[in-house]
């Protein structure tokens, strides 16, 4: 009787442990998340910037993105997610996909120095930790850094001429809302980055929200100094009634300026780049070549002229 019981009671507990586990990563159901998401495949951008919600309950990425956050890691996802965004990764699960591939390469690290010092003392292997440690938490922020820095100058080579372009298409007689899709749909190809980024704001202003706050995200979402330009720009020419395609063929001409400007000067400074590589690699060889012949036809003969009698 009393076995029975037991069995009855384990099986209880492991139905109800399985029963929370269900309950914990059973995802939320949500339209207007799908919505979006589908959107977001489709045209290439998030329609909404939603913010993060930590509770359970939400799905196994929200539950991990909970945990991270409990445990007092909610200023490093903030600050992930913010990397994220002006990376151009704004998927609701790409910030928990982050904590997740964190994690892994800093236990794979972590295994890999133990397994290194594995005859070795605790002491040994406590410190053989350290470097896995800090370059399991360095390394993917570098690799995100990377990614910023490169999603950042696609749209800086976007903007010139899809400023133009859409200064023409304003010129034609269209909205700014209209004439923004119709950039999107002519840029997708050759732009993708800067014509999602259009294509968000559009999607912003037309479910509900004010076109100048729309812009204003799109500066936060991307923090580049000439999209913020554009987004005063265009801010006060719809506030005091001026030709926003005439300031958009001048803001494009500006930014063509700009660019010739950031070549030159990464040309400039070629010359000194190169000179670090020509000192450490190409010169020792240079000097190992010419002298060298040199040198022991040199050592050969105050060898022979030591060995003579005098």
């Amino acid at each position: 009787m009393l076995t029975l019981l037991y069995f009855l009671a384990c099986a209880i507990t492991i139905s109800a442990i399985a029963w929370s586990g269900m309950l914990l990563l059973k995802p939320e159901e949500n339209p207007l998340g799908d919505r979006l998401d589908e959107l977001q495949k489709t045209g290439g951008a998030a329609a909404v910037q939603r913010g993060p919600k930590r509770r359970l309950g939400g799905g196994f990425w929200e539950s991990i993105l909970f945990f991270v956050s409990a445990i007092g890691g909610e200023d490093y996802l903030r600050d992930i997610e913010k990397s994220l965004r002006e990376a151009g990764i704004r998927r609701r699960e790409a910030t928990a996909m982050y904590v997740l591939f964190n994690l892994s390469v800093m236990l794979a690290m972590m295994a890999g120095a133990i397994y290194l010092q594995w005859e070795g003392t605790l002491m040994d292997k406590l410190l053989a930790l350290i470097a896995p440690i800090l370059l399991g938490y360095l390394l993917p922020r570098q690799v995100l850094y990377r990614l910023v820095a490169r999603y950042k100058r696609k749209l800086q080579e976007a903007l010139p001429d899809t400023i133009d372009l859409l200064g023409i298409v304003l010129g034609t007689g269209l909205a700014l809302d209209q004439a923004m899709i119709r950039v999107s749909e002519e840029m997708q190809y050759i732009y993708p980055e800067l014509a999602n980024e259009f294509y968000t704001v559009v999607m912003q202003v037309k479910a509900g929200q004010e076109r100048s706050r729309a812009f204003n995200a799109l500066v936060r979402r991307t923090g580049i100094d000439d999209i913020k330009s554009l987004a005063a720009m265009i801010i006060q020419s719809e506030r005091f009634g001026t030709s926003l395609s005439r300031a958009m063929k001048v803001y494009a001409d500006e930014l063509r300026m700009r660019r010739r400007l950031r070549a030159e000067s990464a040309i400039a400074k070629a010359g000194i780049k190169m000179l670090f590589p020509i000192i450490i690699f190409i010169f020792p060889v240079l000097f190992a070549i010419t002298l060298g012949p040199a040198m022991i036809s040199v050592l050969r003969g105050l060898a022979g002229g030591i060995g003579q009698p005098k």
